[in-house]
């Protein structure tokens, strides 16, 4: 994994970026992207090494509201009416990245190094949007009463889970990682937790979301040509795309929300 303060600079404002962003943050994400890829390489980067281990870092950069302060910020709904809310208002924001980083390109030439022909917009586009819809599979467990790990590594790896496989991280193992961490955990519990986020299950995850995020590139890809109106056909592409997950995610959540 590339360890750069860049790396983590990076991950960090693309956290912050899942909450609101504006056209000075996305130039500064655009800024942040291009040098974190130069120092990943050209083969992290043209391989989507990079892209994926970005997007995990990222997914423990998130700032997951709990139930209470959901509640609270949606004037008190819960369950299905409060996977709807989160559902629409992660989709307009997905929608907001897709025109504003559009429109950034299209007033831009840059292009990264390391990345054949697709411009640096697209890549910060994707990984904003993807930021939108991990925090989005965050709060979706809050409101179905199952509240992920706090820890870094925990947080990162089962959102990032959750997203790749577009549903909801299952209760026991939720419970299982939580008694792996407590005092006098059996060797069969600590072996079960390592098989969900040690080395191997990471590489796998890994393997995973870089697959995903290549295929979600492309397609934002096809939403940049021509770039004069790749802001309108991203907008709508992001939104369709994130609103599919979170219904997806709610769904096997045990929270259908309601048409």
């Amino acid at each position: 994994m590339t360890d750069s303060t860049g790396h983590t600079e990076l991950a960090r404002a693309l956290a912050g970026a899942a909450d609101a962003e504006d056209e000075t943050q996305l130039r500064q994400i655009v800024g942040l992207a291009a040098r974190s890829a130069r120092e990943a390489g050209a083969k992290a980067v043209t391989s989507g090494q990079w892209l994926a281990e970005v997007a995990l870092e990222l997914a423990g950069h998130l700032n997951v509201r709990d139930l209470a302060t959901l509640r609270e910020h949606h004037d008190g709904l819960a369950g299905p009416l409060l996977a709807r809310v989160l559902i629409r208002n992660a989709s307009l924001t997905s929608a907001m990245a897709g025109a504003a980083t559009g429109a950034l390109a299209a007033a831009s030439e840059a292009m990264p190094a390391t990345w054949g022909t697709l411009p640096i917009e697209l890549v910060v586009e994707t990984l904003v949007v993807v930021a939108v819809e991990m925090k989005l599979v965050g709060e979706l467990h809050e409101a179905a009463g199952i509240a992920l790990p706090k820890s870094f590594g925990d947080k990162a790896s089962l959102i990032a889970r959750s997203w790749a496989e577009s549903r909801g991280v299952r209760r026991d193992d939720v419970v299982l990682l939580a008694q792996a961490a407590g005092a006098g955990a059996t060797a069969p519990i600590a072996g079960a937790a390592a098989g969900l986020l040690g080395r191997s299950g990471r590489d796998q995850l890994i393997s995973h979301l870089r697959r995903r995020l290549l295929r979600r590139a492309g397609k934002n890809a096809l939403s940049f040509t021509p770039l004069l109106i790749g802001g309108v056909a991203g907008a709508v592409l992001n939104r369709w795309v994130t609103r599919r997950l979170g219904l997806e995610v709610a769904t096997s959540l045990g929270i259908p929300p309601p048409r």
